[in-house]
Formats: C-alpha cells, sequence, structure tokens
C-alpha cells in the first residue's frame, strides 16, 4: 500500500459549506455554490478564485455553469443569472414562493424546480417566467428535459411536423411527471414508486427515464408510452445519484454502496463498497468510478472489477458533489473547501491494465463494468479528522 500525497490544492474561500459544483463545458471554469449565499469560479488553469457572485439573500442550493453565463438558485426563492467575466447579476427571475433546489438550462430555457410544488419555465434571456408547471403534491426535487426529435424516429417524425420540448419531474409525493413545455399541462403521470424521488436520468435515443428513490429501487421507464419497465430492488437504502454510460448504470446509495447494472436487462453485475456513510455523488471517468460519501472521503473504483484503487482523505464533512477534468478531480463539500486531486497516476494504469487485458488471446473481461435532503443529499454526521491527511493508493 503507498501513498501518493494529499491535494495538490485546499481552496478554503467559502465561508459556508459547497452545496454544488458545476464545470463549464469548455472546461476553463468550476463554479461552486455555498451556504455563505455567494458563488465563486475557479479556473481549471491556475485554479484560482476569479468570479465571486454576491447577492443571494440566503443559501445557495444548485448552480449551473456556462461558457459566458452562470446561473444560481437560492433558499431566497430566486434564480440569479451572472456574466462570467465581470460578476454582474444580468437577471433575477422571480416567481417561487419557496426554496429553489435545482435548475436546468436547455435550449434557450431555464428550468426550475422548488418547494412550492412547482417547477417553472423561464426565458434564459429575459427575466420573464414563460410557463408554470402545476400538479405534484410535494416539493419537486430533480429535472430532466427532452425533445421530441430526441425519441422520435425519421418517419414518426415527419408525422410529428414540429419537435416537441418536454420537462420530466421528480417529487418527494412519489411520482415522476412528464409535461408539454408550450402548454404546461401534464403528458404523463408515472406512478410505482412508493418514496421521494432524488434522481433522473434520461436515455432520449433508447426513450428510457431511469428514476432513483427513497424506496430503494431504481426503475425504469418508457418516456413515450409511460410504461415502467423494469424495477431495480438490490439496495438496501435510499437511491441518491445516478449515471449512465454506455448501457451501464451505476447507482449511488444511502446503504454505503455503489451498483452497477446493465440498464437493457436489469441485471446486476458489481458492486462498490468500502464507504464508511451513505454515497453522495459519483462519475465515471475512463473506466474508473468516483465516488463522494457522507464519510468525507472521495474514492476511486476500477469500474469493471469493482476494486478500490484510490481514497482521497481530508474534508472533514460530507462530499455534495465531484467533477472530473485534465485528470484532475475536484471535491466539494460541506466543509465549505474546494479540494483538488491529481488523478493521473490512476488514469493511466487503468488505461495500461485495459491494453493488457485486451491484448491476452481467449482472456474474457471480467463482468460488470439528503447537507440538505432536497438538495439530493443524505444528511450526516461524520467525525472530524485531524490535520491534512493523505490520499492513499491501494495497490
Amino acid at each position: 500500500m503507498g501513498s501518493s500525497g494529499s491535494a495538490l490544492k485546499v481552496c478554503t474561500d467559502h465561508r459556508g459549506g459547497i452545496n454544488w459544483l458545476s464545470l463549464s463545458p469548455d472546461g476553463q471554469h468550476l463554479l461552486t455554490g455555498s451556504e455563505d449565499g455567494t458563488a465563486r469560479l475557479w479556473s481549471t488553469a491556475d485554479s484560482q478564485c476569479h468570479g465571486h457572485f454576491q447577492g443571494h439573500e440566503s443559501y445557495i442550493t444548485f448552480c449551473h455553469l456556462e461558457n459566458e453565463v452562470a446561473f444560481t438558485c437560492s433558499a431566497d426563492h430566486t434564480i440569479r443569472k451572472w456574466d462570467v467575466m465581470t460578476g454582474q447579476c444580468l437577471a433575477i427571475y422571480r416567481g417561487h414562493t419557496s426554496i429553489v433546489n435545482r435548475i436546468l438550462v436547455a435550449k434557450d430555457y431555464l428550468f426550475s424546480g422548488s418547494y412550492d410544488r412547482t417547477a417553472r419555465c423561464w426565458s434564459v434571456d429575459k427575466e420573464k417566467q414563460i410557463q408554470e408547471f402545476r400538479g405534484h403534491r410535494n416539493c419537486v426535487l430533480t429535472l430532466a428535459h427532452y425533445s421530441s426529435r430526441d425519441v422520435l424516429d425519421e418517419s414518426e417524425e415527419e408525422q410529428e411536423k414540429l419537435s416537441r420540448d418536454f420537462l420530466v419531474t421528480g417529487s418527494t409525493d412519489c411520482t415522476v411527471k412528464v409535461w408539454w413545455v408550450s402548454s404546461g399541462r401534464c403528458y404523463q403521470t408515472l406512478l410505482g414508486h412508493t418514496g421521494a424521488v432524488l434522481c433522473l436520468i434520461l436515455d432520449a435515443p433508447n426513450r428510457e427515464l431511469f428514476s432513483g428513490s427513497t424506496d430503494y429501487t431504481i426503475r425504469t421507464w418508457n418516456i413515450v408510452t409511460g410504461e415502467q419497465l423494469k424495477v431495480f430492488k438490490e439496495h438496501q437504502g435510499s437511491v441518491i445519484c445516478l449515471e449512465l454510460v454506455n448501457r451501464y448504470l451505476y447507482s449511488g446509495s444511502a446503504d454505503k454502496t455503489v451498483k452497477c447494472w446493465l440498464a437493457d436487462t436489469g441485471e446486476q453485475v458489481q458492486t462498490y463498497k468500502t464507504h464508511k456513510h451513505s454515497v453522495s455523488t459519483l462519475k465515471y471517468h475512463a473506466g474508473i468510478l468516483f465516488t463522494g460519501s457522507g464519510d468525507a472521503c472521495a474514492r476511486a473504483f476500477n469500474s469493471k472489477t469493482g476494486v478500490l484503487q484510490r481514497i482521497f482523505r481530508g474534508h472533514k464533512f460530507i462530499i455534495n458533489c465531484i467533477q472530473i477534468h485534465n485528470e484532475l478531480l475536484y471535491t466539494a463539500s460541506h466543509d465549505g473547501t474546494l479540494r483538488i486531486w491529481d488523478v493521473q497516476g490512476i488514469c493511466k494504469r487503468n488505461k495500461h491494465c485495459l491494453k493488457k487485458e485486451r491484448s491476452v488471446p481467449g482472456k474474457s473481461s471480467q463482468k460488470g463494468s439528503l447537507s440538505r435532503l432536497f438538495n439530493n443529499r443524505v444528511g450526516c454526521t461524520v467525525q472530524q479528522e485531524n490535520g491534512e491527511l493523505e490520499a492513499v493508493e491501494l495497490m
């Protein structure tokens, strides 16, 4: 067992826990949204803070970064749009009557979900609300968007004539709803979950939607017909986060594990253990599954074998979000810090192992490949660790 050193950098500018971390499409910047009511812009080139967005009157629950503009939503019931270069607030979107906990930018639309039981659609360029989606009996926690063009083949698209946009919402009322964006009417309600719906993953080309819930299950749905296709039942705790890569579905749970499933059949092919608390976030990158947990550690697993390759220690509280860019791992925690880790070594080693595996004739690859409840994180109490701890590689 070897040691690879501590984090490359620890950013301590925030004065409250970091609830979300967003990477710009061009990979040049990161945006953090915090309990201190501010957002900060970080350069991925030098890891320095290059922007400080102030104006919200309460904590920021979620943020989204584009190349030139940023969006934040808050417990102050508003969403704000910011100029990335100047830090100027360009627009304030008002209308929600309770905490706004999630936003989604798609095309020219800005969607939001709130504790006020509604989702809303806004013009990205104006403060004007375009549509309100009302029908859930409790908080709207998670959002997804697709267009009819994403799910129809060419012949069907010709019959459809015009592309229609749909918003998908998951709620603590145990339902998933699909809405026509143009009218605000509910297209269909997906029934089956017996607990709050915490996370959604959309696979539009395959016409499928995956939903994770506090009822310990993941369910997959046909988004055209609304039919429930499969129920994934192996978890022993709430399903908090989902990731879909090459038809492999990864699920992080309050049962302290991540599981990998074949999306087509629902077969469980791998379980990733060693977490000492809920798995709060996960990200797949280059054959490696990175996880963040309520035990204040991030981990790296070989996605195929399930072997733990590295533990990243140093945070004091739950890791709420992770991002990966240029073989650097960024972890954002409720302890208020953003930490940056070098993962080049394990990425290279993983690529080498894959090449070696493919070069052996006849060798078969191994099979397998709530912080705040309504922010899709599981609350936790983690014993603080003294001092800066090292990231340990497990050989």
